[in-house]
């Protein structure tokens, strides 16, 4: 079977290896907008810098140009008009087997008659331009090119200052020391629940992520005080956009991986002429296969699961322009208790457990113009998430099973989210909008593995409703000062919870290397569903619903920064930062149980008896050194120290369970050009993180064998005990090889994560069958490896 692979890469690299006596070259193509208005732009000058000789065009009256004859390779693209900022585009790659097609927009000077002063390089900049602080863009080929980052937003984002994901099972991200749970995903407008495999109610993160990058375009990440247009987030944002499929050619995608899986993509034209496109894309795991040649993936159950992505683009007409979005996916996993033991992260050696999941998401956005510096952007969808877990218990005497443990829950949401925008004029822009969600959750949750009857946990099978509202402006006193203000309003019809939520940022960009930014953001959160409808059991048999009235969860951030451009593709960039957070569920009784932790665990939450009177304060400092990529290269090194605390009923400040008090990542890559006409590349990057070890809970061994369960130790202990910190190398390697004959690329990389095969703690917790304390560790040494090719 190894020879038959090699043979197959080997004949499919020879074929498009074969030269010819013309060389395949690519085109640049694309359109230039307005960045307010979203008025297409004629007569801006676009440059392909690095060309001999130099390739530049014009855009025509509809904004649109193109660049052909380009060879394959990385390229700055420099893009000017008169009375707007110039801008740079840095890195675009281009290869053999696909055009590169981009949509770019420009802000207009406020002073529109004299030449550009202040030039803008997009990689500085979010997609949205009403950030101020605490904001960045992030491209497909960045979430593909760093090392150990299993083509996974959220493990890139891992990379960003301020963010920590000490985790290998998991790509939960704590920002800022907050819960993962406080983290928004919104995929082209539509908020959107946890888009990742294996997920449950409550959460944001998983195993592996559902989005595929490959459809990704630029996007924006948040940290801290986010834009108006963002609520119902504590944590930060995650704002994904899908890209549009090729409008005139058609092109097509494979691409194999350890853990990504088998994967086929196809784009091209439904009508040229409109402009309309579709692009489509499934994958399938192999970590079944993988496993069978030695790659540790943390568990001996074999995962399995599959995902579908699109996105129909109808292009322009009278009407506007209407986009059909949507993502699908499915996944499954079986526990046996003969087949895992004490190591294994996720499986209970005495018991037999079962889990399944579901992901749907479909969207329909209207974009339409109104008037020349006017448009509305309108997003009408509905998503799907549900989750099975059972569990059964086995028998010591004849191993026979008994069911323990059932937890199914699902939510559907309708939305609805619709802007209107306007550019006054060079110096105001105006965003207003509402967002309406309806929330129909189904929950059943029941467990006797310690009594002979069943307790209901969960019971509820309704409809709810949280709407949203906001208002933001920007104006710009100067081309150099930029205020951005707004207010944001939720309303929960659960409970009638309310908030009114203002923000406001100040940006001074002193000149082309110095820019000083100042922002405050009030932000709230409701709680995670199924807190609200948790059911405590009484002496007298019945249940009470003591968290229906909980209202939202609060928090101010204020926010200092510093951005630097001390040299050509240079930046460095360093914020402070302090959160408040208030409204926090905690016991009424006294106690050092807070929401705050929520998300430390797979388990779900299980208190009952929670008022909103906790508190919790995050600091810290973050700095960012990073070199652009470019002459062949690239660095980042991200630091941030910080501190994450929180007062429960009992008010005693404790660490959280994710203050891991500082963490460091270093990145480089480098690519060396090879071949006749240096249209191939070899590629080398790594990557370094070391971080803070978690504060946790530790077992009361005693107790929990008496009890024949796990029992950790009271409230004096809580998080009073730390693991160790956890450090992380990866090396990747890669080859690109661009076909001199045919528009075909090809690319094959290998990934190896925890070179050092360092043992980073993952849980400590009792075993009842050794009745001793066990320590469980996070993934080894880890090969992953991704082939894929485009034609």
């Amino acid at each position: 079977m190894k020879k038959s692979y090699l043979l197959f890469f080997l004949f499919v690299f020879f074929f498009a290896s074969v030269g010819s006596a013309q060389e395949v070259k690519q085109t640049i193509r694309g359109t230039v907008v307005d960045k307010q208005s979203q008025t297409t732009l004629p007569g801006v000058n676009v440059v392909v810098s690095g060309t001999d000789p130099l390739k530049a065009a014009v855009t025509d009256m509809d904004g649109k140009f193109r660049i052909t004859d380009i060879a394959p390779g990385r390229y700055d693209i420099k893009i000017s008009y008169l009375g707007y900022k110039e801008i740079v585009l840095p890195n675009v790659v281009v290869s053999a087997g696909k055009e590169v097609v981009l949509e770019t927009g420009m802000e207009e000077n406020v002073n529109s008659l004299t030449e550009v002063t202040v030039a803008a390089t997009k990689k500085n900049e979010t997609a949205n331009e009403l950030t101020t602080v605490s904001g960045r863009s992030f491209s497909m080929e960045e979430v593909n090119r760093y090392a150990g980052g299993r083509s996974d937003p959220s493990r890139l984002a891992a990379n960003f200052a301020g963010v920590s994901s000490p985790d290998d099972s998991r790509n939960d991200i704590v920002i800022r020391g907050n819960s993962p749970t406080g983290v928004l995903w919104r995929i082209e407008g539509l908020n959107v629940p946890n888009p990742n495999h294996f997920s449950t109610i409550g959460t944001t993160g998983g195993p592996v992520s559902a989005i595929n990058t490959n459809l990704l375009k630029n996007s924006d990440f948040f940290t801290s005080a986010f834009p108006a247009e963002y609520g119902n987030a504590n944590a930060g944002v995650f704002d994904l956009g899908f890209r549009s499929g090729n409008s005139e050619k058609r092109e097509h995608t494979f691409q194999i991986g350890a853990l990504t899986g088998i994967e086929a993509m196809t784009e091209g034209p439904i009508n040229k002429k409109k402009g309309s496109s579709y692009l489509l894309a499934y994958r399938y795991s192999f970590t079944g296969v993988a496993q069978k040649i030695g790659i540790p993936i943390g568990t001996a159950a074999t995962p399995f699961y599959q995902d579908l992505s699109f996105k129909i683009n109808g292009g322009n007409t009278k009407f506007g322009r209407f986009t059909l979005f949507g993502l699908g996916a499915k996944s499954n996993i079986n526990f046996n208790h003969a087949e895992i033991d004490s190591t294994d992260l996720f499986a209970d050696p005495t018991r037999d457990s079962y889990f399944k999941s579901d992901i749907g998401i479909v969207g329909l956005k209207h974009f339409i113009k109104v008037g020349e510096k006017s448009y509305f952007n309108t997003v009408l969808g509905a998503s799907y998430n549900g989750s099975d877990y059972v569990e059964d218990s086995i028998s010591k005497a004849d191993a026979a099973t008994v069911r323990i443990l059932e937890n199914r829950t699902s939510q559907i949401r309708y939305s609805l989210n619709t802007s209107f925008n306007s550019k006054i004029n060079s110096r105001l822009f105006v965003k207003v909008g509402a967002i309406g969600e309806v929330i129909n959750l189904n929950l059943h949750y029941r467990n006797r593995e310690f009594t002979p009857e069943w307790i209901q946990i969960w019971d509820y099978n309704n409809f709810t409703s949280l709407i949203q509202g906001y208002a933001h402006a920007k104006y710009r006193f100067t081309d150099k000062l930029t205020l951005n203000a707004g207010v944001h309003s939720q309303f929960l019809t659960l409970n009638n919870s309310v908030s009114v939520e203002p923000r406001v940022g100040l940006k001074f960009q002193a000149n082309e290397k110095n820019t000083f930014s100042l922002g405050y953001g009030m932000h709230s959160q409701m709680q995670p569903t199924d807190v609200y409808f948790y059911r405590t059991l009484n002496a007298d048999g019945g249940y009470d619903q003591s968290n229906k009235d909980l209202g939202f969860t609060k928090s101010q951030h204020f926010v200092l920064g510093y951005d630097l451009l001390p040299a050509k593709d240079w930046r460095i960039k360093t914020e402070v930062y302090y959160q408040l957070l208030s409204g926090v569920p905690v016991t009424i009784a006294p106690g050092s149980f807070s929401m705050l932790n929520a998300g430390a665990s797979f388990s779900p939450n299980e208190q009952g008896y929670l008022a909103n009177k906790g508190t919790g304060t995050n600091y810290g400092a973050e700095l960012t050194v990073e070199k652009f990529f470019s002459k062949g290269f690239y660095g980042l090194v991200t630091a941030t120290v910080y501190e994450s605390k929180y007062k429960g009923s009992d008010g005693i400040e404790r660490n959280t369970a994710f203050n891991g008090k500082f963490v460091y990542n270093v990145l480089a890559g480098k690519e060396f050009k090879v071949g006749k006409e240096k249209r191939n590349a070899i590629t080398i990057d790594v990557k370094l993180t070391q971080a803070g070890g978690r504060y946790y809970t530790p077992v009361d061994l005693e107790a929990s064998q008496v009890a024949g369960q796990q029992i950790l130790k009271g409230d004096a202990y809580t998080f009073s005990e730390r693991n160790a910190d956890f450090f992380r190398l990866d090396v990747k390697t890669g080859f690109t090889l661009n076909s001199a004959k045919r528009k075909l690329s090809q690319s094959v990389f290998f990934d190896v994560q925890n070179v050092t095969n360092n043992k980073n703690v993952f849980a400590q917790r009792y075993n009842p069958i050794t009745n001793t304390i066990n320590t469980a560790y996070q993934i080894g040494l880890f090969p992953n490896f991704v082939y894929k090719v485009q034609f």
